[in-house]
């Protein structure tokens, strides 16, 4: 496509009518529609350009913004006679290097540091003001005038846009976090989905389940092959993964098919197992038999639940489960909407008891009603009916009697009393239409309102999840051993989605598709880690075609196999380019080796890795030998990185201006010679032991002092963090010390 430079780039006309775009709900189409194979089984990089040019149209011409190019693509949501309307899908086609940012922070923290430096980048954008024409709309940089992006000039400071305030604009929205979707996906397949919002965070006409719903087909329908998500999600004013794992056994995401990817603090799939089976099966009992006395407030309101639910709670994950399940429907139920006794129970459920049992124990509790005259708690009613009947057969008439008739034209109500967290029961004449007669207060409903349930799980939360805010209990073992599960679930953030593109089976019977992994001779660093390329041909094709397509398959992926050069093929030897590549893979698909070169001159180097080219060492005490996405800081000695937290340091504290890691420490206390000659017993008087510590003090001041000309990596503001972690005053070979040189 050829652009003026002259003529003006004219904003696109406003459509009138919805009817001939794309569903929202059901786009990209799956396979079998009648349009849905027309890119399948392809890479990637190819999938995506096709994808583009047959949906997509460019915001602005690519001779204005070539690093930058912006497509979009019109959605509809509903009909607009009843309420829908119109979504913008911006693809953001980033040419790394040319870019910013040359390296993925992303890549680095999951796993995927070793991989080279891939040619695009395409940003997956759905903004808080999904409207096209809204979305398009940004604020002048001088007079804060929402202008478009095409505008040449500010219509009311008259002030010129050039391309770099465009481009500054276009980096803008990567930052932006208010948008409703927000994936990256590099041109070798490997993704990050780095924002989703849904209703409570802006969205108007789309949850959040609909736009991952939207994420994932079209992940599958351009051949992604993994994409990672730092679950990091706050809601309802808690760590809901955390809430959410518990309940339901994985995180939010989990529910397509994202699962553990990678644990902070070394931590493994296992242990992160074990941890949710260790929260998930503590049993509620453990919080009731305590000291005695009256009923705690986190008593009352677990025993008040217990009493809402149909099945028995009785675990962390029945509670939280029921809680975050009473949130869902109360948000879907409609609010003028006056619950009844179907509304709380499930009668088809099976009843262990006879019609006669029941209804025994529902004239006894009809009694007691109209004998009290008044709103009367459900456990005085089991109270006062315990020796009618068994505990389970009151529990199941109290969850039933709501609505029925009891006497003679006597009808049972129910309402949830906030002010003591129970269920309450009075009767009234069943041709009594005032609802009044029985509304005190507000309190009208058998169950609680969203906003109270939501507060409810906010206060179990902190009181038994939060590591930070946890009730004390006993045993307190069992405390530490829920504190110490909480801790690793808090702790593992990355999760990854696998498409597993390799096991797909291929659907056109006259393509060959191959799997191309790549060794590289004669490299001037470390070999990254490459993954296997996906290779489609035609089935006439030779092996000379092959070459051809493998050189420009990788050349269009990565940055670094600009002049990439295939030197054999080692699983074929000295076979004649013209032998087709029927005879050696079959009809269908396959894998093979290549050795190449790739030379990284040019100034092509820096684009080796995403880790980049600085050469870093990861050893934390914790096991951890790689970068995780937590804050580290490196050893003023040896250079070694570990975790802040792992070392001794809060993670509200300043990180200290020196530091020196325990094996560097311990080669000082070895190293250190003191004059007076007390330091070479390993045992002695209370007072060498003394002499020892200061002189091990003053021998690390002047190592210190010795490497204050070396960069620092944190000014610290405090004045001193001088400690010393040792039992008496014998110094330990474990330890680990801070100090701040003024």
């Amino acid at each position: 496509m050829v652009f003026s430079e002259i003529r003006p780039w004219k904003r696109a006309k406003r459509r009138g009518t919805t009817s001939d775009l794309c569903d929202f709900l059901s786009f990209p189409f799956v396979a079998g529609d009648g349009d849905g194979d027309w890119f399948a089984g392809g890479p990637f990089w190819s999938a995506v350009q096709s994808f583009l040019k047959k949906y997509g149209r460019l915001r602005f011409p690519p001779s204005l913004l070539p690093s930058l190019v912006t497509w979009q693509i019109l959605l509809r949501v509903g009909d607009q006679a009843d309420g829908g309307g119109v979504v913008s899908l911006d693809v953001v086609e980033e040419d790394v290097a040319r870019s910013r940012s040359v390296y993925c922070d992303q890549c680095r923290v999951v796993g995927w540091s070793g991989h080279p430096v891939c040619r695009k980048r395409y940003h997956f954008i759905i903004r808080e003001k999904c409207s096209p024409i809204e979305g398009s709309q940004q604020p002048c940089m001088k007079c804060g005038h929402m202008t478009y992006l095409f505008d040449s000039r500010c219509k009311s400071c008259n002030s010129a846009l050039s391309a770099d305030d465009l481009e500054d604009r276009v980096y803008h929205q990567f930052e932006d976090s208010t948008h409703l979707l927000h994936g990256v996906v590099h041109s070798n397949g490997y993704g990050h989905l780095l924002r989703i919002n849904g209703r409570e965070g802006g969205a108007g006409l789309l949850s959040g389940s609909d736009v991952m719903n939207f994420w994932d087909r079209l992940c599958k329908r351009l051949a992604v092959r993994k994409v990672s998500v730092m679950d990091v999600s706050k809601k309802h004013g808690i760590d809901f993964r955390l809430v959410h794992t518990v309940a339901k056994g994985q995180v939010w995401y989990g529910g397509w098919g994202y699962r553990f990817g990678t644990g902070s603090y070394a931590l493994t799939s296992d242990a992160y197992q074990n941890a949710i089976d260790t929260l998930s099966g503590i049993p509620l009992s453990t919080f009731f038999f305590q000291d005695r006395g009256p009923r705690t407030q986190l008593q009352t309101l677990i025993a008040f639940y217990q009493s809402l639910s149909e099945s028995e709670i009785r675990t962390l994950k029945d509670l939280f489960s029921f809680l975050l399940d009473l949130i869902r429907e109360l948000y879907t139920a409609k609010t003028d909407e006056q619950p009844t006794s179907s509304d709380c129970s499930n009668n088809s459920m099976p009843c262990p008891w006879t019609r006669n049992e029941v209804e025994r124990v529902e004239q006894c509790m009809g009694k007691v009603l109209v004998a009290s005259d008044k709103w009367v708690s459900g456990r005085t009613l089991k109270g006062v009916l315990c020796k009618a009947a068994s505990p389970e057969l009151i529990d199941y008439c109290l969850k039933h009697i709501v609505g029925r008739v009891v006497g003679d034209g006597i009808k049972v109500r129910a309402r949830c009393n906030r002010n003591c967290n129970a269920l309450e029961y009075r009767v009234e004449s069943q041709n009594c239409s005032n609802i009044s007669n029985w509304v005190e207060d507000g309190l009208d409903s058998i169950r609680p309102s969203r906003m109270q349930v939501m507060d409810d799980l906010r206060y179990l939360y902190d009181s038994l999840l939060n590591p930070q805010t946890m009730l004390t209990y006993r045993p307190q073992a069992t405390r530490e051993l829920i504190v110490d599960s909480a801790k690793k679930l808090l702790d593992c953030k990355q999760f990854i989605k696998d498409y597993k593109v390799e096991q797909v089976a291929v659907t056109n019977p006259f393509k060959i598709h191959l799997w191309c992994h790549v060794e590289l001779e004669d490299c001037a660093w470390d070999d990254p880690s490459l993954p296997p390329e996906l290779i489609v041909l035609p089935g006439n094709s030779t092996l000379a075609d092959l070459r051809s397509e493998i050189t420009k398959a990788f050349k269009e992926v990565y940055v670094i196999f600009k002049r990439f050069c295939i030197q054999e093929l080692p699983d074929f030897g000295h076979i004649d380019g013209g032998m087709t590549l029927n005879l050696l893979f079959g009809p269908s698909s396959g894998a093979f080796r290549i050795r190449g070169r790739c030379n990284a001159k040019y100034g092509l180097g820096r684009f080796r890795a995403e880790r980049g080219t600085e050469t870093w060492i990861v050893d934390c005490v914790c096991g951890t030998k790689d970068d995780d996405g937590e804050r580290m800081l490196a050893c003023d000695k040896c250079s070694i990185w570990q975790h802040t937290r792992c070392v001794g340091i809060d993670g509200l504290d300043e990180i200290p201006v020196k530091f020196l890691c325990r094996r560097c420490l311990g080669d000082c206390c070895v190293e250190s010679d003191c004059s007076s000659g007390g330091c070479s017993s390993s045992s002695g008087s209370p007072r060498k032991e003394k002499a020892e510590s200061e002189c091990l003090i003053e021998e690390v001041e002047s190592r210190i002092l010795e490497y204050e000309r070396k960069p620092i990596i944190i000014p610290s503001r405090k004045t001193c963090r001088d400690e010393i972690i040792s039992e008496g005053l014998g110094i330990g070979s474990g330890i680990c010390m801070t100090f701040d040189v003024q």
